[in-house]
């Protein structure tokens, strides 16, 4: 199976993002000194990924004045503009015209920022229709360890909790799936619900990555700080 192209959804508001978003869109923020969309191209790349499909709406022709055809990154990339929202599974459907020719592709949310190897999806997927990329929980809190007499014997800052696993918002999928996608509706809560009844639909587990989805400004501030001191990209 080879799998050329990684689709990446970036055409939201970022409204818990405001002031920031008001003027830019949300994957064009700064963490680390870079946009969250040129890490994201630039962690695909490293891994062999060189063309790209960005699924922009607003303030969409920032990120094309930006990245332009790719060549500043030394990649292949492509648009598919939305004229209104169309959520997750509406903007990949939108972008059929030009992933047509795919018979595999990733999928990547626009606001993560991971070091997770999308190929390891490949040999999962068989008669599947797709992969979705797992990542395991981490506590918004630090944790209290207490023993069954009430006494205190450690304390953990935000630990991952075994055995309860997220979505990472990277998918691998086959190109059947634009059937399957609502022409407006998101594909987490419209597609893969239904594609999972069908037995269709695999997740695959990672576990020492690093995992970040950027929805605050405090997200920001942890994001920037991880990739300043090496903690997510050794490229």
């Amino acid at each position: 199976m080879k799998v050329e192209t990684a689709a990446i959804l970036a055409g939201g508001y970022g409204k818990r993002l405001r002031p920031l978003t008001d003027s830019i869109p949300k994957p064009m923020i700064e963490v680390g000194g870079r946009p969250i969309l040129e890490w994201q191209m630039l962690w695909l790349r490293s891994l062999g990924i060189k063309k790209f499909v960005l699924l922009v709406g607003y303030l969409g022709e920032i990120i094309k004045s930006y990245f332009g055809n790719g060549e500043k990154l030394k990649v292949e990339i492509k648009y598919s503009f939305e004229n209104e929202p169309l959520g997750t599974g509406g903007a990949i459907k939108n972008a059929y015209n030009v992933m047509k020719d795919e018979k595999y592709f990733f999928v990547v949310n626009g606001d993560i920022i991971t070091n997770l190897n999308p190929y390891e999806m490949v040999s999962d997927l068989e008669d599947e229709i797709g992969v979705i990329a797992l990542a395991p929980l981490q506590s918004q809190y630090g944790v209290v360890d207490v023993d069954t007499n009430g006494h205190i014997r450690g304390f953990r800052e935000k630990p991952k909790i075994e055995g309860i696993w997220i979505n990472a918002g990277v998918y691998l999928l086959k190109s059947e799936i634009f059937e399957m996608l609502p022409k407006k509706g998101d594909i987490e809560k419209e597609t893969f619900p239904k594609v999972a009844e069908q037995n269709k639909l695999k997740g695959k587990k990672y576990f020492d990555i690093y995992w970040k989805s950027i929805d605050s400004h405090k997200d920001l501030e942890e994001v920037d700080k991880a990739i300043r001191e090496k903690k997510v990209f050794s490229f």
